[in-house]
């Protein structure tokens, strides 16, 4: 479930709510959405990712790769952001975030598992297309990063786009076929359904829409995709969504 024992123990000192997060990081617009859907308080501890807020060793003692988010409950440090919002779901039960019928919820959690499996082409299409050169490390800040990240498909992501070249064509190339395919998918989905896993909002359209927003920024083709973008506008109209996405961006 993403429950880790941190060695900075700070952070289980915490009481209440506290969410690490950065602003356009699309998984942690899942969790403030969720938050907002909740209704519950929360103090923001805010990291900027393009000044490598979350790269020093306090933040990788809180979170093993140095990302974004986590989440600490009365001292629970969860991290994972589809862990997070499914945790969030069984602590605050009103509204409910899950389709009421046991084919719906499978439906659920398999649109999740997608979700996280294609976040590193997500990644990618944002870094070749928008962010890249912005967030390329220089020899220095390659080395400490080293010292610090030890998931080594995190590393050699940033050596990559580190290069004078950025991200091999490659790479772009395989996430946007991968995308591509992903979206379609989706897309026939919602030629027969309201939503993502049935006929009612919950985690799984809670996981795509950051997915949506930030590939948009990117100049990706939603055009091509009209059910989703029916399905994006009535996301957009949600109070939770407006006051946890686009009040932060």
């Amino acid at each position: 479930m993403g429950i880790i024992t941190p060695t900075n123990k700070t952070a289980t000192t915490l009481t209440g709510l506290h969410l690490y997060h950065f602003s356009k990081s699309n998984c942690s617009m899942r969790v403030r959405i969720t938050l907002e859907e909740k209704c519950v308080p929360w103090v923001s501890h805010h990291l900027d990712l393009h000044k490598a807020e979350n790269i020093t060793p306090e933040y990788f003692d809180i979170h093993p790769k140095g990302l974004v988010p986590t989440l600490v409950h009365d001292g629970v440090v969860i991290i994972e952001s589809t862990d997070i919002i499914y945790y969030l779901d069984d602590a605050y039960t009103n509204p409910p975030l899950r389709p009421k019928n046991k084919l719906d919820q499978k439906k659920m959690l398999g649109w999740m598992r997608l979700a996280a499996d294609h976040h590193i082409h997500v990644k990618t299409y944002m870094f070749a297309n928008q962010i890249g050169k912005s967030m390329a490390k220089n020899e220095s800040e390659l080395n400490f990063y080293r010292q610090l990240q030890k998931n080594e498909e995190l590393l050699e992501f940033h050596i990559e786009n580190s290069l004078p070249e950025g991200l091999s064509k490659k790479r772009i190339a395989k996430a946007i076929k991968k995308l591509n395919n992903c979206f379609s998918r989706i897309e026939r989905k919602l030629e027969e359904q309201e939503w993502t896993a049935g006929d009612a909002f919950s985690l799984s359209d809670i996981t795509w829409i950051p997915l949506y927003v930030t590939l948009h920024s990117a100049k990706f083709p939603f055009e091509n995709y009209p059910n989703i973008i029916r399905w994006k506008e009535a996301i957009w109209k949600r109070p939770s969504f407006q006051k946890a996405v686009l009040e932060w961006t």
